[in-house]
């Protein structure tokens, strides 16, 4: 009896033992999808100090590890944290304080939003955005006369939804000194019988943005941390901010470092003198959830408002190639000062011709850099010939599926058939370069990864348009395009080894699901439950 007492006492010390690593969370009873190198499925996992210690089996965690906590996940489908990565907070804050303009259907419905916004507001400018001509009920003309009627004396500025196109009242062209004769360096005045009709394109746009005030700091503060709780709704943690001035730069900053903003913001900063002196005094920066290491160079416009550089004609314009914004010698100087500071460049591309300079400046400032991971962002209209250079290159095309599933009802009218064969092609860049980073350019268009998983996989919209999937060769697998939104896009921001998967040593950055991250035959959201970074509850549904 003596001897099976000491036997059973023998059993508890090393169940104890076994049992005695202890941590702070452990999470179990789910689907755990690690996104690692071997796509593996486990059930439970053991963190501390926001790190994990261990992921597998139920039983292995369980009987190996005690904690503080215990998450039972119900049976949810676990993921690593997804990173947005072409997003734009700061455009968003500042759409969510500016007058809602989207799903507008005529000039008219929108003087009307912007008296309502005037009436509740009483600032001295307006600023609107969202607006689409291609969803007018008419065709109109674009102009401002309507903006004139009403709005006589105070500044108005309303934008395209995609931000490369606006239209400004005579008070804010005035404010800005822009006139019918104005020639704006990678930008446009549109001018209508000797008049500026108030159609601004690209730099045309930024001359009139600089001189009305801005929302103030307090006002952008609350509004990025709305925007930050709507990311977290769809199980987004992080956000490569796709460019930023040096006052935004500081408005993001201090909300990380203050800890007011907690998902991963991994910044852009467009190469403005305050900038660059930034660049050149700090270097690479990485505070807590703050990172900056690139510069955002923006390339062309936009293919809404045929701005897109393109190496023909536009086939609704034959008279117009698109704007270079930024020219060569700039590019040249910014991607010099980047390599000399082992910066990264991320080029804003969209049109072939600008994607075809894009690559050329990108592989002679590379030239003898290993992993150097610079990145054309867009990559949406690409000639045949030039993709092998993305290969040659190493660039890390940077995409946005929604766009492809957006821009269907009247890409063929911009550009033809023909070109459309090097349109959205993101199973053909994935060949050439093995690696897509997936975004989706909120506020530009929609944040919800669910969207951009059905665009990408179905090469379908939200209504199912088109049934057979649209330019649906260039389909990629659900698997790449959840690589694109975790490790990959990581990757795209040098924060593989602390990001981008679940894994021993990397920080626990998850997101529970109530069902798995798939493309259903029809389209179905998918909400996130509960958000975890670095073992912390930032978010619950409840």
């Amino acid at each position: 009896m003596k001897l099976i007492l000491i036997a059973l006492l023998g059993l508890l010390l090393f169940s104890q033992c076994m049992k005695g690593q202890h941590v702070d969370l452990i999470v179990h009873n789910a689907t755990i999808h690690t996104m690692n190198e071997y796509d593996d499925v486990e059930e439970a996992m053991a963190i501390r100090d926001g790190v994990i210690v261990e992921i597998g089996a139920e039983r292995q965690i369980n009987n190996k590890y005690s904690a503080d906590e215990y998450i039972d996940a119900e049976n949810s489908e676990i993921y690593p944290g997804l990173t947005d990565a072409h997003g734009h907070m700061m455009s968003y804050a500042r759409m969510l304080l500016s007058a809602d303009l989207f799903g507008s259907s005529s000039m008219q419905e929108i003087v009307v939003r912007l008296e309502k916004y005037d009436q509740k507001n009483k600032l001295p400018v307006i600023i609107g955005r969202g607006w689409d001509q291609t969803n007018f009920l008419f065709d109109e003309e674009l102009s401002n006369e309507k903006l004139n009627q009403l709005f006589p004396n105070k500044p108005v500025l309303i934008y395209r939804v995609d931000g490369h196109a606006a239209l400004a009242n005579n008070a804010a062209l005035k404010k800005a000194g822009i006139s019918a004769t104005s020639i704006i360096p990678g930008g446009r005045v549109d001018v209508i019988n000797g008049k500026c009709s108030g159609l601004l394109l690209d730099n045309a746009i930024t001359r009139v943005a600089a001189v009305l005030p801005d929302f103030d700091s307090k006002k952008m503060e609350g509004a990025l941390k709305q925007v930050e709780q709507e990311l977290f709704q769809f199980g987004i943690t992080g956000v490569h901010e796709a460019g930023v001035d040096f006052k935004d730069l500081n408005i993001l900053r201090s909300l990380c470092k203050s800890n007011q903003l907690s998902l991963n913001v991994n910044v852009m900063l467009f190469p403005t003198k305050e900038n660059v002196g930034f660049a050149k005094k700090y270097g690479i920066v990485q505070e807590g959830n703050f990172s900056v290491r690139s510069f955002k160079i923006i390339g062309d416009g936009a293919l809404g408002s045929r701005g897109a550089l393109l190496k023909k004609t536009y086939s609704d314009d034959p008279y117009n190639h698109g704007i270079l914004t930024t020219a060569v010698a700039e590019m040249e100087r910014v991607a010099g000062i980047a390599r000399s500071i082992n910066y990264q460049v991320n080029i804003h591309a969209i049109g072939d011709s600008t994607n075809q300079l894009a690559l050329a400046i990108i592989q002679k400032h590379t030239k003898g850099k290993v992993d150097h991971r610079w990145r054309i962002e867009h990559a949406q209209v690409i000639d045949p010939t030039d993709f092998l250079a993305f290969a040659k290159a190493g660039v890390i095309p940077s995409v946005q599926p929604v766009h492809a599933v957006s821009d269907q009802k009247w890409l063929e009218k911009r550009i033809g058939k023909q070109r459309m064969n090097g349109a959205y092609a993101y199973q053909t860049l994935l060949n050439q370069t093995g690696i897509l980073a997936i975004g989706s350019d909120f506020p530009y268009d929609y944040m919800d990864p669910m969207r951009t998983i059905f665009a990408a996989v179905k090469r379908k919209n939200a209504e199912n348009i088109p049934q057979s999937g649209f330019l649906s060769r260039e389909r990629i697998s659900l698997n790449d395009c959840l690589k694109g939104m975790t490790i990959w896009a990581a990757m795209a921001g040098f924060d593989e080894e602390k990001n981008g998967s679940l894994e021993k040593g990397k920080y626990a950055t998850f997101v529970l699901f109530p069902a798995p991250l798939v493309a259903q035959a029809t389209f179905a959201s998918n909400f996130a439950r509960s958000v975890y970074i670095r073992g912390k509850k930032r978010y619950s549904q409840e």
